[in-house]
């Protein structure tokens, strides 16, 4: 006779089993306020430092926490007032042209490789249709921002998350003590020590990576719109600063994403302008790499920069823009838990051991020092 196998499933295996199934339903459900939790906590780890320094100097911590924000809605309305009209006026004309800037850029094509012959450019037409071009280019940027805002649902959903978060994390900064404390008391000891320890530095990996990325942002911002009214693109020059920006604040993708429109502008008006344009983004792409980011951002993120390009792609892949903008901060802290917690400790106990080994080696025999 076969011998016959038996599956038997304990009760508590089975809820066990359903609450896993309820939770990651639930934790699907909740994916939006997951998002928007992730969000706060960065702002609130780029925030912390400027409260506690105030309250170092005797000012409540509550009152920091609101001058400080205050200070920084203040800070950013009068920024959107001055700039944000120039803005979003050279930027709507930048889509609109965008037809003609691909008519022009065909036309410039077709004339080049006319020079090279008719086949080329009997080519080079069929290959190419700007208005096919451009419609790929409309729809996928459509795509790009509805898959960014899919979680808050539109634009207007986007900003109110925004200032939600800022408000959550307002919370989290004025009482900051309170949360950690009523967090890590679920652990048993020692773990609840640990994790206390771990604050501070999570905290300033993921506050520094922020702060450091936005500084060198506007940096660059900056820098690409002098750069490019000087180099004779006055009506965009403001606009594809902003973009540079914005896009900048996006590791590894942002410059490459932030050239593209400055270079299709630059092909369309013609002449050796597109490559005075590449010039002036190249040398800015690689003052931010050997200049900017050691020195503003520094080892705020302490990972290979590939897990860090890693974490872009696959925030990126999850939550689109967003994503790639909270992700890497997140793997940052992350990182610097796994770091302090598993990676130290185990190189000390091997250190100890092999010193250990090696003592035991080197200590010379031992004597018996009676006589018969």
């Amino acid at each position: 006779m076969k011998s016959e196998r038996r599956i038997s499933f304990s009760l508590s295996s089975l809820l066990l089993i359903v609450a896993s199934v309820f939770l990651l339903v639930l934790l699907w459900q909740l994916r939006g306020l997951i998002v928007l939790l992730m969000i706060s906590v960065v702002l609130a780890a780029s925030i912390v430092p400027i409260v506690n320094w105030a309250e170092k100097k005797q000012v409540p911590r509550w009152l920091a926490v609101v001058l400080v924000y205050l200070t920084l809605i203040a800070g950013l309305t009068g920024f959107g007032l001055v700039i944000g009209p120039a803005v979003v006026d050279q930027i709507t004309l930048l889509v609109r042209q965008s037809p003609i800037f691909a008519e022009q850029i065909m036309r410039i094509t077709t004339d080049l490789a006319g020079r090279l012959g008719e086949d080329t450019s009997s080519f080079i037409e069929q290959l190419i249709d700007p208005q096919s071009l451009t419609n790929w280019v409309i729809r996928s940027s459509q795509q790009l921002i509805l898959r960014s805002y899919g979680i808050t649902r539109g634009i207007l959903g986007g900003v109110a998350s925004l200032i939600l978060a800022l408000f959550i994390s307002g919370y989290m900064v004025a009482d900051s003590k309170t949360l950690i404390h009523s967090f890590i008391q679920f652990f048993p000891y020692p773990w609840n020590e640990r994790l206390a320890a771990q604050v501070d530095p999570i905290s300033q990996r993921m506050g520094g990576y922020l702060r450091g990325r936005i500084l060198v942002s506007g940096i660059l911002g900056v820098a690409t719109t002098t750069g490019l009214g000087f180099l004779g693109l006055k009506d965009f020059a403001i606009g594809l600063g902003a973009i540079a920006g914005v896009t900048n604040l996006i590791p590894f993708l942002g410059p490459i994403l932030g050239a593209i429109p400055a270079l299709i502008v630059a092909l369309a008006k013609g002449g050796f302008l597109v490559i005075w344009v590449l010039l002036l983004y190249g040398i800015i792409q690689n003052v931010e790499t050997y200049v900017l980011d050691p020195l503003l951002v520094g080892s705020s993120v302490g990972i290979h920069p590939l897990y860090q390009l890693l974490s872009v792609l696959g925030g990126v892949q999850v939550l689109g823009i967003m994503g790639a903008l909270i992700v890497p901060p997140w793997f940052a802290g992350v990182a610097a838990l796994v770091e302090n917690l598993y990676l130290k400790p185990k190189l000390i106990e091997e250190q100890q051991a092999e010193s250990s080994l090696s003592s035991e080696e080197i200590s010379p025999p031992k004597f018996n020092e009676s006589f018969p």
